[in-house]
């Protein structure tokens, strides 16, 4: 029995995005995805000054990797939080930049 995927039946299969969509609706996931990463940088910074709050107890000596590793960890917190909804300032921002450079147009 073959288990193997081929990775030609893979590259090959057609995605589930359409190049011929409407553009306005690209720029408009742009503009979301523009927005999360707003928060998430948001977020992490409260994140950083949150640690930076907590007083190092000097039981362990902290070195690069560590602080590495604990950037590392707070941007990825970070970008969980932003998802979906997030806390509601990447939503906010969307809305108003969604509401100044795509106004709707309403018949009168």
């Amino acid at each position: 029995m073959n288990t193997s995927i081929d990775p030609r039946a893979t590259l090959s299969a057609p995605s589930l995005k359409n190049e011929a969509t409407d553009p306005k609706a690209h720029k408009l996931q742009k503009l979301r995805e523009s927005c999360r990463e707003f928060e998430a940088i948001y977020v992490n910074e409260m994140y950083k000054t949150m640690r930076k709050s907590i007083p190092e107890s000097g039981l362990f000596e902290k070195d690069m990797a560590d602080t590495l590793y604990q950037e590392m960890l707070d941007m990825e917190m970070a970008r969980e939080t932003a998802k979906g909804d997030g806390m509601g300032i990447g939503k906010a921002m969307y809305e108003q930049l969604k509401a100044q450079h795509f106004p709707e147009k309403t018949d009168k």
